[in-house]
């Protein structure tokens, strides 16, 4: 823990003496709020500082893995009201951002982060990031609608890569599995369903790369282990 106003000056606002006139003039906010103290004390590691609007600290990494559930838009606001996976995750002081996109109706593991590079990585076609679903769908799918997902579909004038089918189940008239892709296509895995004739009843993100949701109940998160963040950093 340091005195605000060093903090301040090995940042390049101001020699510490202008510093402490700067907080005196309220001007400094800490975590969000006003601070006028002198002898006060942050960690510029963990602390948000803005002077005058600006954040002059380095704003820490933080690394979420979220069981989002259906219900919830995938952004950080909504111009409609609706429910955002923000609501989820309410008590940090970091803004966040998601990882790639889960449609609202859509449930499962999502990668929140203020990361903007290891975003971009993990989002990027050409970086192939293994997403697994557990798809269910109306009606008795059948080993040449299963081919068909193997072998790619054409969504938008573009052939979707190969995908990877497993675990299939059938139950009266609805046909469960679980199914591996690597791009990040709107709405991808449904709009593929509805190719070969088949409507989707529920959708759940269960593996992300290495990830999975063992432990994070719907609507809860976990933040990722130094060892799993350092693991997702040195794949891509």
């Amino acid at each position: 823990m340091e005195r605000l106003q060093k903090v301040m000056a090995h940042a390049g606002v101001a020699s510490r003496r202008k510093s402490e006139e700067i907080i005196a003039e309220g001007r400094v906010k800490v975590n969000g709020k006003v601070v006028t103290e002198m002898g006060f004390k942050v960690d510029p590691k963990e602390d948000e500082i803005v002077v005058d609007g600006k954040l002059i600290s380095e704003e820490k990494k933080r690394y979420i893995l979220l069981n989002k559930p259906e219900g919830y838009i995938t952004t950080v606001s909504d111009p409609e009201g609706r429910p955002t996976v923000m609501d989820l995750i309410p008590d940090l002081k970091q803004r966040l951002y998601p990882a790639g996109r889960l449609d609202y109706d859509s449930s499962g593991l999502l990668i929140m982060t203020n990361d903007g590079d290891l975003t971009y990585k993990l989002t990027h076609p050409k970086k192939e990031v293994d997403k697994k679903y557990h798809v269910l769908v109306q009606g008795e799918m059948t080993e040449e609608d299963f081919n068909k997902f193997e072998n790619g579909m054409v969504i938008d004038g573009q052939k979707t890569a190969p995908a990877k089918i497993s675990n299939v189940n059938y139950k009266g008239d609805k046909t469960d599995f679980d199914i591996i892709i690597h791009e990040g296509r709107n709405r991808q895995v449904r709009r593929m369903a509805q190719i070969v004739g088949f409507s989707v009843i529920s959708l759940k993100r269960i593996g992300f790369a290495f990830l999975t949701l063992t432990g994070v109940k719907e609507g809860e998160f976990r933040y990722l282990s130094d060892q799993e963040i350092t693991k997702l950093k040195n794949m891509l």
